[in-house]
C-alpha cells in the first residue's frame, strides 16, 4: 500500500455505524435477490437459483436487521420491507414452502405471509 490514499477512499473508522449497516443489508439484499433467480428475465428458469443458498442469506439479513433496527432510524423501514419482499419470493419459489415462521429468517422477524 502507498502512503498516500485515493480521495475515493475512506477509513472505515470514519464512516458512521448506520451506513456500514445499511450496506452490509443492501449488499445482503442484492445476494439474495440473485440467489432467488430475481435478477434474471424469468426466475423459475434461472441458472443461479440456489434456494439453500437464498435461505442462508435472508437468515443472516434478518438477524442483522433485528439486531440493528433501533440504530437504521429511516432506513429502517425500507430495509424491513426489502426483508418481507425476500422472505415472500422465497416462499413463492419453494416447491414446497415453509409453514408460517418456519421461513428464512422467520425466527427473528415472526411469520411471514
Amino acid at each position: 500500500m502507498t502512503d498516500e490514499l485515493d480521495d475515493s477512499v475512506r477509513e472505515l473508522a470514519d464512516i458512521p455505524a448506520v451506513e456500514v449497516i445499511s450496506r452490509a443489508a443492501v449488499m445482503l439484499m442484492s445476494s439474495a435477490a440473485e440467489k432467488l433467480g430475481l435478477a434474471d428475465e424469468d426466475p423459475d428458469t434461472s441458472a443461479r437459483r440456489d434456494l439453500d443458498e437464498a435461505r442462508r442469506v435472508i437468515t443472516a439479513l434478518a438477524g442483522l436487521v433485528t439486531a440493528s433496527v433501533e440504530y437504521l432510524g429511516p432506513h429502517a423501514g425500507p430495509i424491513r420491507e426489502g426483508l418481507q419482499s425476500l422472505q415472500r419470493a422465497f416462499r413463492e419459489a419453494s416447491a414446497h414452502p415453509d409453514e408460517p415462521g418456519k421461513g428464512p429468517g422467520e425466527k427473528y422477524t415472526g411469520p411471514v405471509y
